[in-house]
């Protein structure tokens, strides 16, 4: 349907459409853009290592077994992160072949993740991550893991969701087998 008018309303209303995009966060120089990424990681619990989750020693009598550091926390959110921006996962740019990563802090493995997103214009823009485990509990853990990650991927903490589950006894985690993590990222690209 259009109204007579004269070509001056026209102008105005094109400016007025641009403008409600650009606040959206889309106009002719730029567009905003959002991905989101699903990361994993499940690692055995053994004797005689130490259990390190989102950068926190944990108080345990066993840790995960990994070729790093085995911070399932950490690696599953370098998958999404990675997933997110199609750019491999974690066994491509650290692989457990390689003997730089030997017993590696994963929270450089997430440090150098971010600086590949910075590289390539992403940025982090929240975390939502749930670990697996029947012991042991997560909870006087999760503010300083929250902290560390928030420090680290550059966002304020309220962007850093963390909960902890136990698996009602089923599962290699019901059974004290191991931990697992997963992750789910949205990150944002100013083009």
């Amino acid at each position: 349907m259009f109204v007579k008018g004269a070509p001056r309303d026209f102008k105005i209303f094109v400016l007025y459409y641009l403008f409600s995009l650009e606040f959206i966060g889309y106009n002719q120089y730029h567009m905003w853009m959002f991905r989101t990424g699903i990361g994993f990681d499940s690692h055995r619990l053994c004797q005689g290592r130490r259990l390190i989750i989102g950068g926190v020693e944990i108080s345990h009598e066993k840790g995960l077994m990994g070729h790093s550091d085995a911070d399932v926390l950490c690696h599953a959110i370098c998958d999404a992160l990675l997933g997110a921006v199609a750019d491999g996962d974690i066994g491509t740019h650290f692989p457990d072949t390689d003997p730089q990563w030997k017993g590696a802090d994963s929270m450089l493995l997430l440090v150098a993740v971010v600086k590949r997103l910075h590289d390539k214009g992403w940025r982090v823009s929240n975390v939502d991550a749930t670990i697996v485990a029947e012991q042991p509990k997560m909870a006087p853990y999760i503010p300083s893991m929250r902290t560390k990650l928030a420090k680290t991927l550059q966002v304020d903490l309220s962007a850093i969701s963390i909960k902890a589950k136990t698996n009602e006894g089923m599962g290699f985690e019901g059974r004290g087998e191991g931990i697992s993590t997963m992750a789910v990222v949205l990150v944002e690209n100013r083009k």
